[in-house]
């Protein structure tokens, strides 16, 4: 049990390099694994806990790192799907309302916190638009209390007078300003830290976490000789061919089942899949651009019906600014943000500030794609439902698309009770509702753990294991690079606790230092230095 007195996983939480050699060589050629999940985003890491933590034998395959794609690329909330009430998928709002709370109160209370957001009443939005963005809130807190979220977790929203609303958010400009309407969301410390404490609660039941794992191809139970049956796929009909990217060799796994979970790369396995993605942009400015702003900003776009830019600031002294919805027909690793998409958010966002913004306050920016269903209706991309499909091949291969990352957790349940009915595979019923991730505690013990509240908000109770790493060394625990928060003694854990397997690893997903081009580049020296350091001690 935690310190919390949930459940805690029965195994070593720890993933690294020579965990990993071991486990790819244990699963190599050797007994097939009940579950094999191809995709290390969020919904394939709440796959393999969900898989692992039911009693199934379970390995991850990820071609690059974990939440390497899209699970790096949103806007840090965990949301109650008030856009999707707005376009009448109230399906889709209970969801989100439910996972929410969810997240907030048992999976991860120390990644999550309560944001409140602020749509300011300026001239640009008429009286009757803001009745109905009133009510859209009014309507959303219902669902909040309706999910069992405390006025204590989440506070309901109200209306702001305009002191108020310039207290949240100074940057705003006062001329016109009638006041703002608030309401409170979650907001995830880091995205990407939410995928890796996914991926280390489920190798501490027992899932094989194989990053730099390409799978090339899957054979089914037929091409295997077995048949097609259930009872062939159970004696391991999968074979599936992979390449190990750190060494470039074949590596052929066994498997009774297999989950595609590679968000917008999920058609490159199941061909029949039909998705329509499209990318989001994101910029990071200085928060001192927004004046310190303690509160985000919901910005109605000009000309849409339930679309807004939001303004998110982040707590290390960032401010992100989002969101685009541009349909892509191309799929990269890497997406990259439009010219257009950028002056896009500055220009929505300028009007409502007493100060526009300037080129020369974007830091960097951000884009990643969303794995959206296809429809057979046309329209935007922006309109298309955010529900999640999960497919079983007449092979047994299944396959779960669409989707957002609040509702991971039951897109996960889901796709393995799928691939439980395929394979026939012995397990009981999803566990993850009550599985605290790894560092997490009730809001009371958090608030008690001996580390600063930065690490707090980002290890849980682990925090004290991450100063633990400093050792007799106190420079570890002094920010890498000027104008940076993350430790040196932050950058070692990652190595040798969270599976980091190279120096992009350190300054793109286990911290987000990588989201300023100019900070990534001071900073990666340090960070190659440590790595060195932490594979060879």
């Amino acid at each position: 049990m935690t310190a919390a007195g949930w459940p805690a996983p029965p195994g070593d939480t720890s993933v690294n390099a020579r965990r990993r050699e071991r486990e790819l060589a244990a699963t190599a050629g050797g007994d097939p694994v009940d579950v094999l999940v191809v995709g290390g985003g969020v919904t394939g890491a709440g796959v393999a806990l969900d898989a692992a933590s039911r009693g199934l034998s379970v390995a991850l395959a990820e071609a690059h790192d974990l939440a390497f794609g899209t699970s790096r690329w949103s806007s840090k909330l965990v949301h109650g799907g008030l856009r999707y009430l707005a376009g009448g998928d109230v399906a889709v709002a209970w969801e989100s309302a439910v996972e929410r709370d969810i997240l907030m109160r048992r999976t991860a209370p120390h990644l999550v916190r309560a944001l409140p957001i602020v749509t300011p009443l300026t001239p640009q939005v008429p009286r009757s638009a803001a009745a109905l963005v009133h009510t859209g809130l009014r309507i959303g807190d219902l669902l909040r209390r309706a999910a069992g979220t405390p006025h204590t977790v989440l506070p309901g929203p109200r209306r702001l007078t305009a002191v108020e609303t310039l207290g949240l958010a100074p940057a705003l400009r006062e001329t016109g300003l009638r006041g703002g309407l608030v309401y409170w969301d979650g907001q995830l410390v880091d995205d990407a830290r939410l995928v890796v404490a996914l991926a280390r609660t489920a190798a501490g039941y027992g899932a094989r976490i194989l990053t730099r794992l390409r799978v090339e191809h899957i054979d089914g139970p037929a091409a295997a000789g077995g048949g097609t049956s259930a009872a062939a796929r159970h004696r391991g009909g999968f074979e599936v061919t992979a390449r190990d990217q750190r060494t470039g060799d074949e590596v052929r796994v066994r498997a009774r089942t297999v989950v595609n979970a590679t968000g917008v790369w999920a058609p490159a396995l199941t061909p029949g899949i039909r998705l329509r993605p499209s990318r989001g942009t994101h910029l990071v400015l200085s928060s001192d651009a927004l004046a310190g702003a303690r509160g985000a900003l919901s910005v109605p776009m000009p000309g849409e019906r339930n679309r807004f830019a939001l303004v998110l600031p982040q707590g290390d002294g960032r401010v992100y600014v989002g969101l685009t919805d541009v349909p892509v027909d191309r799929i990269t690793d890497v997406p990259e943000p439009d010219e257009s998409e950028i002056a896009e958010l500055v220009d929505v966002v300028s009007a409502v500030l007493a100060a526009p913004l300037d080129r020369a306050d974007l830091l960097g920016a951000f884009a990643g794609l969303r794995p959206l269903l296809h429809s057979a209706r046309p329209g935007r991309t922006a309109d298309l439902s955010r529900r999640h499909l999960v497919r079983t091949d007449p092979g047994g291969l299944v396959t779960v698309v669409g989707g957002k990352l609040t509702t991971y957790r039951r897109m996960a349940a889901d796709a393995v009770d799928a691939a439980i009915a395929a394979g026939e595979l012995p397990a009981g019923p999803c566990r993850t509702r009550r599985l605290g991730l790894v560092g997490a505690a009730p809001r009371s013990v958090l608030a008690a753990v001996a580390a600063p509240r930065r690490l707090v908000e980002r290890y849980g109770t682990e925090a004290p294991r991450v100063l633990a790493v400093a050792g007799d060394d106190p420079g570890l625990l002094a920010p890498v690079v000027g104008g940076v928060p993350v430790t040196g003694a932050e950058l070692l854990f990652a190595v040798r606790h969270e599976g980091a397997l190279d120096p992009a690893d350190l300054l793109d997903r286990r911290s987000r230092i990588g989201l300023v081009p100019a900070e990534r580049r001071a900073a990666l020296a340090a960070a190659t230095r440590l790595f060195d350091h932490a594979v060879t001690s």
